[in-house]
């Protein structure tokens, strides 16, 4: 693990320590487009074991973490945390995510699952700026 510009950058295939989780900082910006893209990646990927509603009631999975309820987490629950927890998996209850996601994704999936929390518990939202929304036109 590296950092640039502040931003931390995973080497593709090393695990990341529980220590290392702690510090990353995602470089996808809590907004409503991130959120939205990360529920589609979620929606794709998820639900057989969290469920549509993050919740973790289906059968399956008999210990899928209940995404609503970040006070339950075992494996913490800052953004970092939740990354690792995503592309590294969590032994043999969380298969890992590395391989069949991009970073990016993942860290779109943080924010949509950041999002499934209690209002009173959830990151503020974050408004992009006019130069740096790259999704309009000119």
């Amino acid at each position: 693990m590296f950092v640039a510009g502040g931003v931390f950058l995973l080497e593709a295939q090393q695990p990341v320590s529980a220590a290392d989780a702690r510090k990353l900082k995602s470089p996808v910006p809590y907004t409503k487009k991130s959120i939205s893209q990360g529920r589609s990646t979620y929606m794709r990927n998820c639900t057989g074991c969290h469920g549509a509603d993050g919740k973790a009631t289906v059968d399956v999975v008999a210990d899928a973490t209940d995404l609503t309820s970040p006070k339950l987490w075992k494996n913490g629950t800052t953004e970092g945390e939740i990354f690792r927890s995503i592309r590294d998996g969590q032994g043999a209850s969380m298969p890992t995510f590395k391989t069949q996601l991009k970073e990016e994704e993942i860290w779109q999936l943080v924010n949509y699952i950041r999002s499934l929390w209690p209002e009173s518990a959830r990151p503020p939202l974050q408004e992009p700026s006019p130069e740096g929304d790259k999704s309009k036109s000119n």
